[in-house]
């Protein structure tokens, strides 16, 4: 059976509207999926009323801290209804709309006034953020692309990337729980943590009631994986797998392409299966 429990649409920052998501995956036999945008149920809630879709798992990928580092927890099997979900959405939207102004304050010492209602504009219903800033630098023709946008001023270490005043993750861990969802940690390689640290912030999430790993995402170099089985087992934690699916044209991160978990694994989707 072919899955993808990680994928992104217009609902936050991906390229393409849900139903054209729901589309490329049937035509490449996705038959369980999960749109997990960044901090909303809105893309899931579009392709829901979709006729024509793949199986579908209510979920949303969301922002957190722990420790000074932003981390990123996948909500699968959430109610989106719930009090717990629609109270964090909303304090995660605060949060990305204050951090909206300050990268609007730190743009404008570089000569680029007012860029925030433009980007706030151009996020429209999905959730506003750096890739908005992008295009609004490049409407305005002071770069070329979105690339040199995060190359010159958004990207790691460039006056524009900041840090939101996420909440933290046992805290949003909770609300997922609440709701009645199973709490995903995403992409834990992504953080290029430590081995020990890694350990820690699994440790923590586990204690805060996480309930699986993304031990594969996209297509990963299999000796990569050792370790996060490892966590499972030491954790008894399930095993969650998906692509990250932001736009077409990536081949490391396509809608479907998702390499096979390690032996040993309990898959998370396991549980949608009937």
């Amino acid at each position: 059976m072919r899955i993808d429990l990680h994928t992104h649409t217009t609902a936050s920052d991906g390229a393409l509207t849900p139903q054209a998501l729901c589309e490329r995956a049937l035509a490449r036999g996705v038959e369980l999926l999960a749109i997990t945008d960044h901090d909303t149920c809105a893309g899931w809630r579009a392709a829901e009323a979709l006729t024509r879709r793949p199986q579908l798992i209510p979920a949303a990928e969301f922002s957190c801290q722990w420790r000074n580092a932003a981390i990123h927890v996948v909500g699968l099997g959430i109610d989106p209804d719930h009090i717990a979900c629609r109270d964090g959405f909303a304090r995660l939207q605060r949060s990305r709309i204050e951090r909206a102004r300050i990268i609007d304050q730190r743009l404008a010492r570089l000569g680029f006034s007012d860029t925030a209602e433009e980007a706030i504009a151009l996020a429209g219903d999905s959730q506003v953020g750096r890739p908005h800033f992008a295009q609004v630098l490049v409407e305005r023709g002071a770069v070329a692309s979105p690339s040199e946008a995060f190359d010159r001023y958004l990207g790691a270490g460039k006056p524009g990337d900041v840090r939101a005043l996420w909440p933290d993750l046992a805290e949003v861990t909770r609300w997922i729980c609440q709701a009645g969802g199973v709490a995903v940690l995403a992409h834990p390689l992504k953080y290029k943590l430590t081995a020990t640290r890694l350990r820690l912030l699994v440790e923590e999430f586990k204690a805060a009631g996480g309930g699986a790993i993304e031990v594969v995402t996209g297509r990963p170099q299999p000796d990569l994986l050792a370790p996060l089985v490892r966590l499972c087992h030491t954790y008894a934690l399930e095993a969650s797998a998906g692509s990250d699916f932001h736009q077409p044209g990536q081949f490391w991160a396509e809608v479907g392409e998702v390499a096979p978990l390690p032996a040993g694994c309990q898959p998370v989707w396991e549980r949608w299966l009937n």
